[in-house]
Protein backbone atom coordinates (compact mmCIF):
# COMPACT_ATOMS: atom_id res chain seq x y z
CA UNK A 1 0.00 0.00 0.00
CA UNK A 2 2.08 3.44 -0.94
CA UNK A 3 2.06 5.94 1.78
CA UNK A 4 -0.62 8.48 1.74
CA UNK A 5 0.80 11.95 1.10
CA UNK A 6 -1.28 13.37 4.72
CA UNK A 7 0.13 11.75 7.70
CA UNK A 8 -1.59 12.23 10.54
CA UNK A 9 1.28 11.19 13.18
CA UNK A 10 3.37 13.63 10.83
CA UNK A 11 1.26 16.34 10.09
CA UNK A 12 2.75 19.82 10.13
CA UNK A 13 0.72 20.49 13.00
CA UNK A 14 2.15 18.04 14.98
CA UNK A 15 5.75 19.61 14.66
CA UNK A 16 4.62 22.93 15.58
CA UNK A 17 2.55 21.87 18.46
CA UNK A 18 6.04 20.80 19.91
CA UNK A 19 8.01 23.94 19.26
CA UNK A 20 6.33 25.79 22.55
CA UNK A 21 7.44 23.12 24.35
CA UNK A 22 10.74 22.56 23.25
CA UNK A 23 10.78 26.35 24.47
CA UNK A 24 8.85 25.97 27.67
CA UNK A 25 11.44 23.31 28.38
CA UNK A 26 14.77 25.34 27.60
CA UNK A 27 13.05 28.57 29.23
CA UNK A 28 12.41 26.89 32.49
CA UNK A 29 15.63 24.91 32.75
CA UNK A 30 17.51 28.23 32.12
CA UNK A 31 15.40 30.27 34.32
CA UNK A 32 15.92 27.87 37.09
CA UNK A 33 20.56 27.97 36.54
CA UNK A 34 19.96 31.74 36.01
CA UNK A 35 18.15 31.77 39.25
CA UNK A 36 20.20 29.94 41.48
CA UNK A 37 23.56 31.49 39.63
CA UNK A 38 21.76 35.21 40.57
CA UNK A 39 21.09 33.87 44.05
CA UNK A 40 24.78 32.70 44.42
CA UNK A 41 26.02 36.06 43.03
CA UNK A 42 23.60 38.40 45.18
CA UNK A 43 25.01 36.24 48.13
CA UNK A 44 28.05 36.19 47.23
CA UNK A 45 28.68 40.14 46.38
CA UNK A 46 27.12 41.17 49.78
CA UNK A 47 29.53 39.26 51.38
CA UNK A 48 32.00 40.72 49.18
CA UNK A 49 30.92 43.96 49.80
CA UNK A 50 30.16 43.58 53.63
CA UNK A 51 34.14 42.48 54.03
CA UNK A 52 35.05 45.42 51.96
CA UNK A 53 33.37 47.75 53.96
CA UNK A 54 34.89 46.40 57.38
CA UNK A 55 38.28 46.63 55.44
CA UNK A 56 37.61 50.65 54.12
CA UNK A 57 36.65 51.63 57.45
CA UNK A 58 39.85 49.85 59.32
CA UNK A 59 41.82 51.85 56.64
CA UNK A 60 40.29 55.46 57.30
CA UNK A 61 41.15 54.75 61.10
CA UNK A 62 44.60 53.54 60.35
CA UNK A 63 45.64 56.74 57.60
CA UNK A 64 43.53 59.18 60.71
CA UNK A 65 46.38 57.79 63.08
CA UNK A 66 48.76 58.09 60.50
CA UNK A 67 47.86 61.64 59.89
CA UNK A 68 47.82 62.41 63.56
CA UNK A 69 51.50 61.17 64.11
CA UNK A 70 53.03 62.45 61.10
CA UNK A 71 51.55 66.03 61.71
CA UNK A 72 53.03 65.72 65.32
CA UNK A 73 56.30 64.54 64.46
CA UNK A 74 56.61 67.81 61.95
CA UNK A 75 55.26 69.94 63.76
CA UNK A 76 57.24 69.67 66.98
CA UNK A 77 60.27 69.73 64.66
CA UNK A 78 58.53 72.75 62.95
CA UNK A 79 58.32 74.49 67.05
CA UNK A 80 62.13 73.40 67.25
CA UNK A 81 63.15 75.52 64.41
CA UNK A 82 60.65 78.51 64.45
CA UNK A 83 62.10 78.76 68.25
CA UNK A 84 65.74 78.70 67.55
CA UNK A 85 65.20 80.69 64.04
CA UNK A 86 63.59 83.93 65.75
CA UNK A 87 66.83 83.36 68.67
CA UNK A 88 68.91 83.40 65.82
CA UNK A 89 67.50 86.05 63.82
CA UNK A 90 67.97 88.40 67.05
CA UNK A 91 70.99 87.60 68.67
CA UNK A 92 72.83 86.79 65.57
CA UNK A 93 75.48 83.61 65.27
CA UNK A 94 78.48 85.34 65.71
CA UNK A 95 81.70 83.39 67.57
CA UNK A 96 80.16 84.69 70.72
CA UNK A 97 76.84 82.95 70.22
CA UNK A 98 78.45 79.14 68.49
CA UNK A 99 78.99 77.19 71.74
CA UNK A 100 75.68 78.32 73.17
CA UNK A 101 73.66 77.53 70.29
CA UNK A 102 75.71 74.36 69.62
CA UNK A 103 74.47 73.15 73.32
CA UNK A 104 71.00 74.41 72.79
CA UNK A 105 71.14 72.48 69.51
CA UNK A 106 72.17 69.39 70.94
CA UNK A 107 69.98 69.64 74.09
CA UNK A 108 66.68 69.75 71.44
CA UNK A 109 67.78 67.09 69.71
CA UNK A 110 67.78 64.95 72.87
CA UNK A 111 64.30 65.85 74.02
CA UNK A 112 62.80 64.31 70.48
CA UNK A 113 62.88 61.05 69.58
CA UNK A 114 62.20 61.67 65.93
CA UNK A 115 65.02 64.05 65.44
CA UNK A 116 68.75 62.89 63.60
CA UNK A 117 69.89 66.60 64.25
CA UNK A 118 69.59 70.02 63.63
CA UNK A 119 72.17 72.44 61.02
CA UNK A 120 72.72 75.36 60.77
CA UNK A 121 74.37 76.95 57.29
CA UNK A 122 75.22 80.10 56.43
CA UNK A 123 74.20 81.67 53.24
CA UNK A 124 76.56 80.01 51.01
CA UNK A 125 75.16 76.59 52.26
CA UNK A 126 78.65 76.20 54.90
CA UNK A 127 78.09 74.24 58.20
CA UNK A 128 78.10 76.44 61.08
CA UNK A 129 76.35 74.67 63.84
CA UNK A 130 75.32 71.49 64.13
CA UNK A 131 73.63 69.38 67.01
CA UNK A 132 77.17 67.63 66.65
CA UNK A 133 80.33 68.55 68.98
CA UNK A 134 82.31 68.08 65.43
CA UNK A 135 81.37 70.06 62.26
CA UNK A 136 81.85 67.94 59.10
CA UNK A 137 84.08 68.32 56.50
CA UNK A 138 82.93 68.85 53.16
CA UNK A 139 81.61 71.08 50.42
CA UNK A 140 78.52 72.26 52.22
CA UNK A 141 75.12 71.52 51.04
CA UNK A 142 74.65 74.79 48.51
CA UNK A 143 73.62 71.93 46.07
CA UNK A 144 70.84 70.08 48.62
CA UNK A 145 66.80 71.30 47.24
CA UNK A 146 65.80 72.62 50.55
CA UNK A 147 69.02 75.23 50.18
CA UNK A 148 67.81 76.05 46.49
CA UNK A 149 64.05 76.89 48.03
CA UNK A 150 65.22 78.98 50.96
CA UNK A 151 67.73 81.16 48.64
CA UNK A 152 64.57 81.55 46.10
CA UNK A 153 61.73 82.17 48.26
CA UNK A 154 61.29 84.75 51.36
CA UNK A 155 58.82 82.64 53.17
CA UNK A 156 59.47 81.90 56.65
CA UNK A 157 57.18 78.47 56.40
CA UNK A 158 58.99 75.40 57.41
CA UNK A 159 59.64 73.53 54.37
CA UNK A 160 59.86 69.93 54.35
CA UNK A 161 62.02 67.85 51.64
CA UNK A 162 62.63 64.92 49.68
CA UNK A 163 64.17 62.71 51.40
CA UNK A 164 68.36 62.51 51.63
CA UNK A 165 70.89 60.93 52.95
CA UNK A 166 72.85 62.72 55.85
CA UNK A 167 76.03 64.10 55.00
CA UNK A 168 77.08 63.76 58.79
CA UNK A 169 76.46 60.01 59.20
CA UNK A 170 75.06 58.82 55.85
CA UNK A 171 71.72 57.82 57.42
CA UNK A 172 68.30 58.44 55.73
CA UNK A 173 66.76 61.64 56.90
CA UNK A 174 63.38 63.90 55.95
CA UNK A 175 65.04 67.76 55.81
CA UNK A 176 62.66 70.06 57.88
CA UNK A 177 63.89 73.60 57.34
CA UNK A 178 63.70 77.25 57.91
CA UNK A 179 64.56 80.64 55.92
CA UNK A 180 67.27 82.45 58.77
CA UNK A 181 66.97 86.57 57.74
CA UNK A 182 69.31 89.25 59.59
CA UNK A 183 67.40 91.96 61.14
CA UNK A 184 67.09 93.56 57.85
CA UNK A 185 65.09 90.45 56.42
CA UNK A 186 68.51 89.75 54.33
CA UNK A 187 68.66 86.22 53.69
CA UNK A 188 71.41 84.69 56.26
CA UNK A 189 71.39 81.07 56.26
CA UNK A 190 69.77 77.86 56.09
CA UNK A 191 68.51 76.31 59.86
CA UNK A 192 67.63 72.58 59.30
CA UNK A 193 66.10 69.65 61.18
CA UNK A 194 66.75 66.22 59.85
CA UNK A 195 64.08 63.77 61.03
CA UNK A 196 64.91 60.44 61.37
CA UNK A 197 63.69 57.66 58.60
CA UNK A 198 63.97 54.76 60.98
CA UNK A 199 61.63 56.74 62.99
CA UNK A 200 59.13 56.04 60.70
CA UNK A 201 59.89 52.68 59.84
CA UNK A 202 59.49 51.91 63.65
CA UNK A 203 55.93 53.61 63.84
CA UNK A 204 54.85 52.11 60.69
CA UNK A 205 55.94 48.83 62.46
CA UNK A 206 54.11 49.13 65.10
CA UNK A 207 50.54 48.67 62.92
CA UNK A 208 49.70 45.18 61.88
CA UNK A 209 48.68 44.73 58.35
CA UNK A 210 49.31 41.98 55.75
CA UNK A 211 51.98 40.75 53.83
CA UNK A 212 51.04 42.33 51.09
CA UNK A 213 50.75 45.16 52.58
CA UNK A 214 51.88 48.50 52.45
CA UNK A 215 51.94 51.77 54.03
CA UNK A 216 53.77 55.31 52.98
CA UNK A 217 54.16 58.98 53.84
CA UNK A 218 54.55 61.11 50.36
CA UNK A 219 54.56 64.70 49.70
CA UNK A 220 51.45 66.19 47.85
CA UNK A 221 53.40 66.17 44.37
CA UNK A 222 53.85 62.65 44.78
CA UNK A 223 57.76 62.72 45.86
CA UNK A 224 57.71 59.25 48.52
CA UNK A 225 59.35 59.94 51.64
CA UNK A 226 59.13 57.13 53.81
CA UNK A 227 57.60 53.37 53.09
CA UNK A 228 57.05 50.00 54.55
CA UNK A 229 57.83 47.88 53.01
CA UNK A 230 61.22 49.83 53.28
CA UNK A 231 62.79 49.75 49.67
CA UNK A 232 65.83 51.96 49.61
CA UNK A 233 66.05 52.51 45.85
CA UNK A 234 62.18 53.61 45.77
CA UNK A 235 62.73 56.41 48.09
CA UNK A 236 62.66 59.66 45.95
CA UNK A 237 60.84 58.18 43.58
CA UNK A 238 57.37 59.71 42.08
CA UNK A 239 53.75 58.40 42.96
CA UNK A 240 52.43 61.44 41.08
CA UNK A 241 51.11 59.13 38.15
CA UNK A 242 49.63 57.25 40.12
CA UNK A 243 45.59 56.94 40.57
CA UNK A 244 46.09 58.67 43.94
CA UNK A 245 47.29 61.35 42.97
CA UNK A 246 46.18 61.77 39.60
CA UNK A 247 41.72 60.99 40.28
CA UNK A 248 41.08 60.60 44.10
CA UNK A 249 43.12 63.41 45.56
CA UNK A 250 42.43 66.49 43.57
CA UNK A 251 38.66 65.48 44.46
CA UNK A 252 38.57 64.03 47.77
CA UNK A 253 41.67 65.42 50.74
CA UNK A 254 40.80 61.65 52.02
CA UNK A 255 38.84 58.51 51.12
CA UNK A 256 39.58 54.86 49.88
CA UNK A 257 39.86 53.42 46.70
CA UNK A 258 40.91 49.74 45.47
CA UNK A 259 44.01 50.33 42.88
CA UNK A 260 47.03 48.73 41.26
CA UNK A 261 50.62 50.33 43.54
CA UNK A 262 52.68 51.82 40.90
CA UNK A 263 55.80 50.80 42.61
CA UNK A 264 55.00 46.97 42.60
CA UNK A 265 52.08 46.95 41.11
CA UNK A 266 49.78 44.84 43.94
CA UNK A 267 46.21 45.69 44.14
CA UNK A 268 45.78 47.14 47.49
CA UNK A 269 42.44 49.11 49.06
CA UNK A 270 44.16 52.15 49.76
CA UNK A 271 43.19 54.54 52.70
CA UNK A 272 44.89 57.97 52.19
CA UNK A 273 44.74 61.52 53.62
CA UNK A 274 46.42 64.87 52.83
CA UNK A 275 47.31 66.50 56.00
CA UNK A 276 45.80 69.70 56.54
CA UNK A 277 49.31 71.68 58.41
CA UNK A 278 51.36 70.73 56.17
CA UNK A 279 52.11 69.07 52.31
CA UNK A 280 51.98 65.78 53.13
CA UNK A 281 50.65 62.56 52.42
CA UNK A 282 49.62 59.17 53.86
CA UNK A 283 48.21 56.28 52.58
CA UNK A 284 47.55 52.58 54.60
CA UNK A 285 46.68 49.84 52.16
CA UNK A 286 45.81 46.15 52.71
CA UNK A 287 46.16 43.43 49.68
CA UNK A 288 43.13 42.72 48.13
CA UNK A 289 43.77 39.00 48.18
CA UNK A 290 44.44 39.27 52.09
CA UNK A 291 40.93 41.38 52.55
CA UNK A 292 38.84 38.85 51.05
CA UNK A 293 40.71 35.40 51.55
CA UNK A 294 38.06 34.40 53.92
CA UNK A 295 35.22 35.06 51.35
CA UNK A 296 37.14 33.36 48.46
CA UNK A 297 37.00 30.44 50.55
CA UNK A 298 33.19 30.29 50.87
CA UNK A 299 32.72 31.53 47.44
CA UNK A 300 34.53 28.42 46.18
CA UNK A 301 32.32 25.88 48.47
CA UNK A 302 29.20 27.44 47.45
CA UNK A 303 29.86 27.82 43.81
CA UNK A 304 31.11 23.84 43.88
CA UNK A 305 27.05 23.15 45.69
CA UNK A 306 25.84 25.27 42.65
CA UNK A 307 27.54 24.01 40.11
CA UNK A 308 26.14 20.61 40.90
CA UNK A 309 23.01 21.64 41.02
CA UNK A 310 22.85 23.50 37.90
CA UNK A 311 24.91 20.53 36.34
CA UNK A 312 21.87 18.09 37.69
CA UNK A 313 19.13 20.40 36.25
CA UNK A 314 21.30 20.85 32.77
CA UNK A 315 21.71 17.27 32.73
CA UNK A 316 17.58 16.60 33.25
CA UNK A 317 17.02 19.46 30.50
CA UNK A 318 19.05 17.68 28.17
CA UNK A 319 17.51 14.74 28.28
CA UNK A 320 14.14 16.05 27.94
CA UNK A 321 15.23 18.66 25.44
CA UNK A 322 16.86 15.32 23.18
CA UNK A 323 13.41 13.76 23.10
CA UNK A 324 11.81 16.95 21.42
CA UNK A 325 14.74 17.90 19.22
CA UNK A 326 13.65 16.00 16.20
CA UNK A 327 10.07 17.96 16.36
CA UNK A 328 12.03 21.54 16.26
CA UNK A 329 13.89 20.33 13.10
CA UNK A 330 10.87 19.23 11.18
CA UNK A 331 9.34 22.64 12.31
CA UNK A 332 12.87 24.24 10.75
CA UNK A 333 12.47 22.50 7.81
CA UNK A 334 8.99 23.21 7.16
CA UNK A 335 9.39 27.08 8.30
CA UNK A 336 12.77 27.01 5.48
CA UNK A 337 9.90 25.32 2.51
CA UNK A 338 7.19 28.15 3.79
CA UNK A 339 9.65 30.37 2.97
CA UNK A 340 10.64 28.80 -0.14
CA UNK A 341 6.64 28.90 -1.44
CA UNK A 342 6.35 32.14 -0.28
CA UNK A 343 9.48 33.21 -2.63
CA UNK A 344 8.37 31.22 -5.46
CA UNK A 345 4.20 32.62 -5.02
CA UNK A 346 5.40 36.41 -4.99
CA UNK A 347 8.58 36.60 -7.19
CA UNK A 348 9.40 35.83 -10.95
CA UNK A 349 11.82 33.36 -11.10
CA UNK A 350 13.30 34.24 -14.44
CA UNK A 351 14.14 38.39 -13.09
CA UNK A 352 13.61 37.67 -9.25
CA UNK A 353 11.34 40.82 -9.72
CA UNK A 354 7.67 40.74 -7.70
CA UNK A 355 4.97 38.96 -9.50
CA UNK A 356 1.54 39.98 -10.42
CA UNK A 357 0.17 38.50 -6.44
CA UNK A 358 2.43 40.38 -4.75
CA UNK A 359 1.63 43.49 -7.10
CA UNK A 360 -1.99 43.32 -6.70
CA UNK A 361 -1.05 42.73 -2.69
CA UNK A 362 0.66 45.85 -2.53
CA UNK A 363 -1.51 47.67 -4.72
CA UNK A 364 -4.36 47.23 -2.59
CA UNK A 365 -1.98 47.84 0.69
CA UNK A 366 -0.76 51.50 -0.69
CA UNK A 367 -4.62 52.45 -2.26
CA UNK A 368 -5.59 52.04 1.57
CA UNK A 369 -2.55 54.34 2.93
CA UNK A 370 -2.63 57.05 0.05
CA UNK A 371 -6.30 57.38 0.37
CA UNK A 372 -5.48 57.57 4.79
CA UNK A 373 -2.41 59.73 4.50
CA UNK A 374 -3.63 61.85 1.53
CA UNK A 375 0.12 61.17 -0.47
CA UNK A 376 0.34 60.62 -3.68
CA UNK A 377 0.56 56.90 -5.96
CA UNK A 378 2.49 56.21 -8.83
CA UNK A 379 2.76 53.70 -11.35
CA UNK A 380 5.04 53.48 -13.87
CA UNK A 381 4.70 50.56 -16.81
CA UNK A 382 6.90 49.70 -19.95
CA UNK A 383 7.59 47.24 -22.37
CA UNK A 384 10.91 46.37 -24.74
CA UNK A 385 10.51 47.66 -27.78
CA UNK A 386 10.52 45.17 -30.50
CA UNK A 387 10.74 42.30 -28.42
CA UNK A 388 8.94 39.95 -30.69
CA UNK A 389 11.97 40.51 -33.38
CA UNK A 390 14.59 40.00 -30.66
CA UNK A 391 13.13 36.70 -29.49
CA UNK A 392 13.01 35.66 -33.63
CA UNK A 393 16.51 37.34 -34.18
CA UNK A 394 18.38 35.65 -31.37
CA UNK A 395 16.39 33.06 -30.15
CA UNK A 396 14.19 32.25 -26.52
CA UNK A 397 17.32 31.83 -24.18
CA UNK A 398 18.80 35.23 -25.46
CA UNK A 399 15.67 36.71 -24.84
CA UNK A 400 15.38 35.36 -21.54
CA UNK A 401 18.96 36.78 -20.88
CA UNK A 402 17.14 40.29 -22.26
CA UNK A 403 14.39 40.15 -19.79
CA UNK A 404 17.17 39.38 -16.92
CA UNK A 405 19.15 42.59 -17.46
CA UNK A 406 15.98 44.78 -18.33
CA UNK A 407 14.94 43.10 -14.51
CA UNK A 408 18.41 44.53 -13.29
CA UNK A 409 18.37 48.03 -14.98
CA UNK A 410 14.99 48.48 -13.71
CA UNK A 411 15.99 47.17 -10.19
CA UNK A 412 19.07 49.40 -9.94
CA UNK A 413 16.54 52.10 -10.52
CA UNK A 414 14.36 51.66 -6.97
CA UNK A 415 16.04 52.90 -4.42
CA UNK A 416 13.38 53.31 -1.54
CA UNK A 417 12.44 49.84 -0.34
CA UNK A 418 8.75 50.57 -0.78
CA UNK A 419 9.11 50.86 -4.43
CA UNK A 420 8.10 47.80 -6.01
CA UNK A 421 9.39 46.85 -9.36
CA UNK A 422 7.08 44.26 -10.89
CA UNK A 423 7.50 41.68 -13.91
CA UNK A 424 3.78 42.03 -15.33
CA UNK A 425 3.78 39.89 -17.75
CA UNK A 426 6.28 38.72 -21.02
CA UNK A 427 7.66 41.80 -21.45
CA UNK A 428 6.13 44.32 -19.64
CA UNK A 429 7.10 45.78 -16.65
CA UNK A 430 5.95 47.79 -14.13
CA UNK A 431 7.00 50.27 -11.01
CA UNK A 432 4.93 50.99 -8.16
CA UNK A 433 5.93 54.78 -6.34
CA UNK A 434 4.49 55.33 -3.24
CA UNK A 435 4.82 58.84 -1.74
CA UNK A 436 5.45 59.78 -5.37
CA UNK A 437 4.09 62.67 -7.73
CA UNK A 438 4.05 62.52 -11.33
CA UNK A 439 7.23 64.94 -11.69
CA UNK A 440 9.25 61.79 -9.54
CA UNK A 441 7.42 59.09 -11.39
CA UNK A 442 8.78 60.57 -14.93
CA UNK A 443 12.60 61.35 -13.51
CA UNK A 444 12.61 57.46 -12.59
CA UNK A 445 10.85 56.44 -15.85
CA UNK A 446 13.97 58.19 -17.14
CA UNK A 447 16.20 56.92 -15.23
CA UNK A 448 15.26 53.16 -15.88
CA UNK A 449 14.78 54.37 -20.21
CA UNK A 450 18.94 55.42 -19.80
CA UNK A 451 19.88 52.38 -17.22
CA UNK A 452 18.34 50.11 -20.04
CA UNK A 453 20.52 52.17 -23.16
CA UNK A 454 23.03 51.87 -21.18
CA UNK A 455 23.36 47.66 -20.90
CA UNK A 456 24.28 48.35 -25.04
CA UNK A 457 22.23 45.04 -25.19
CA UNK A 458 22.41 44.35 -29.35
CA UNK A 459 18.85 44.24 -31.22
CA UNK A 460 19.72 44.05 -35.29
CA UNK A 461 16.09 44.78 -35.37
CA UNK A 462 15.73 47.44 -33.54
CA UNK A 463 15.88 50.71 -35.61
CA UNK A 464 18.62 52.03 -32.82
CA UNK A 465 20.20 49.05 -33.16
CA UNK A 466 19.92 48.24 -29.43
CA UNK A 467 17.37 47.48 -26.68
CA UNK A 468 15.35 49.98 -25.64
CA UNK A 469 12.16 50.06 -23.50
CA UNK A 470 9.12 52.62 -23.63
CA UNK A 471 7.10 53.70 -20.19
CA UNK A 472 4.09 55.12 -19.28
CA UNK A 473 3.58 56.90 -16.03
CA UNK A 474 0.49 57.82 -14.06
CA UNK A 475 -0.02 59.50 -10.82
CA UNK A 476 -2.67 60.18 -8.46
CA UNK A 477 -3.61 60.54 -5.05
CA UNK A 478 -6.42 58.03 -3.68
CA UNK A 479 -9.49 58.41 -2.30
CA UNK A 480 -10.28 55.36 -0.80
CA UNK A 481 -13.41 54.95 -3.46
CA UNK A 482 -10.59 54.34 -6.05
CA UNK A 483 -11.00 51.37 -8.57
CA UNK A 484 -7.27 49.19 -9.40
CA UNK A 485 -8.09 48.32 -12.75
CA UNK A 486 -8.87 52.27 -13.87
CA UNK A 487 -5.66 52.90 -12.05
CA UNK A 488 -3.25 50.43 -14.47
CA UNK A 489 -5.29 51.26 -17.39
CA UNK A 490 -4.39 54.59 -16.98
CA UNK A 491 -0.57 53.68 -16.71
CA UNK A 492 -0.80 51.72 -19.22
CA UNK A 493 -2.37 54.21 -21.66
CA UNK A 494 0.90 56.43 -21.37
CA UNK A 495 2.48 52.98 -22.14
CA UNK A 496 0.50 52.71 -25.18
CA UNK A 497 0.84 56.52 -26.26
CA UNK A 498 4.64 56.42 -25.82
CA UNK A 499 4.86 53.40 -28.31
CA UNK A 500 2.65 55.08 -30.98
CA UNK A 501 4.56 58.28 -30.17
CA UNK A 502 8.43 56.16 -31.64
CA UNK A 503 9.10 54.25 -29.17
CA UNK A 504 12.15 54.44 -26.54
CA UNK A 505 10.23 57.57 -24.46
CA UNK A 506 8.79 58.18 -21.60
CA UNK A 507 4.77 59.27 -21.23
CA UNK A 508 2.73 60.89 -18.95
CA UNK A 509 -0.62 60.67 -18.54
CA UNK A 510 -2.72 63.45 -16.52
CA UNK A 511 -6.00 64.02 -15.56
CA UNK A 512 -7.18 68.22 -15.73
CA UNK A 513 -10.48 69.14 -15.82
CA UNK A 514 -11.60 65.58 -16.73
CA UNK A 515 -10.00 65.67 -20.19
CA UNK A 516 -6.56 63.37 -20.69
CA UNK A 517 -3.41 65.47 -21.48
CA UNK A 518 -0.37 63.45 -22.47
CA UNK A 519 3.11 64.54 -22.38
CA UNK A 520 6.11 63.01 -23.56
CA UNK A 521 9.64 63.37 -22.52
CA UNK A 522 11.93 62.62 -25.57
CA UNK A 523 15.56 60.98 -25.78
Amino acid sequence: MPIPIYDPLHAPGGALKRLPLLKAAVLFIATVCLCLCGLLYLQLEQSRRHDLELAEAASSNLTRAMAQQAEDTFMKADLVLTSLADWIQVEGFGPTQLARLQKTFARRVLTLDQLHGIFLFDKQGQWVITSYSDLPRGLGVSDREYFKFHQQNVSSLAHIGPAIRSRENGDWIIPVSKRVNDKNGNFQGVLMAGIKMSYFDQFFKSFSIDGNGSMFLALTDGTLLARRPFVESQIGTSLAQGTIFQKHLPSARSGNAMIGSVVDGTVRLYGYRQLDAYPLVVSAASSRDAILKSWYATAFQSSVIVAMVVLGVGLFGWVFIHQVRDGERIEADLRKAQEALELIATHDSLTGLANRRLFERALEIEFGRGARQSSPLSLVMLDIDFFKRYNDTYGHVAGDHCLAEVAKALKSCCHRKSDLAVRYGGEEFAVLLPDTDIHGALAIAEQVRRAVMDKNITHSGSPTGYVTVSLGCYSFVPTGRDDIEVFIQRADAALYQAKHSGRNRSAVLSLEGGVEALMRSDR
